[in-house]
């Protein structure tokens, strides 16, 4: 990568990743790391932490022995396209609790991580409010999803 991202240059590395896997232009196991950081100019730390966010969106596994591989079927979108859909899957509205960190974990199989730097990006986005005592409540309705 020639500049550096204020967004994150890992980020940046995982969703062109994930667009490759999406389009189908990626065989079941991922280059090697270093093949990964050859092409992107990136060290392995940088790397590994792409290939953590789509691990946790469970879009690749890592598989001993193999490294890094696809994972076929499912849900291939985002955590973050999931859970901001869930506000229209669930049919909630402004003012309605949004579902708690430890439902979230269990619906979508993410870590606690993972859910905590959505829901901060979906705050950030206007979509959720923290209300003291009460957890979070739908503050817009999005008609879009949102990228991570």
């Amino acid at each position: 990568m020639p500049e550096a991202s204020p967004r994150g240059t890992y980020l940046i590395i995982a969703e062109t990743l994930r667009s490759e896997i999406q389009a189908e232009q990626a065989d079941d196991a991922l280059p090697s790391e270093a093949d990964l950081m050859e092409s992107h100019s990136v060290s392995r730390n940088t790397i590994r932490r792409a290939l953590k966010v789509l691990e946790a969106d469970g879009v690749v596994e890592s598989a001993p022995g193999i490294g890094w591989r696809v994972v076929r079927g499912g849900d291939r979108r985002s955590l973050a396209e999931r859970m901001t859909d869930l506000i229209k899957e669930d049919a909630l509205s402004v003012g309605d609790t949004y579902p708690s960190e430890a439902k979230l974990c269990e619906r979508f199989g993410a870590s606690r991580t993972a859910v905590r730097r959505v829901l901060a990006q979906m705050e950030g986005n206007g979509l959720l409010a923290t209300v003291h005592g009460k957890g979070r409540t739908v503050l817009a309705l999005q008609t879009s999803t949102v990228r991570p």
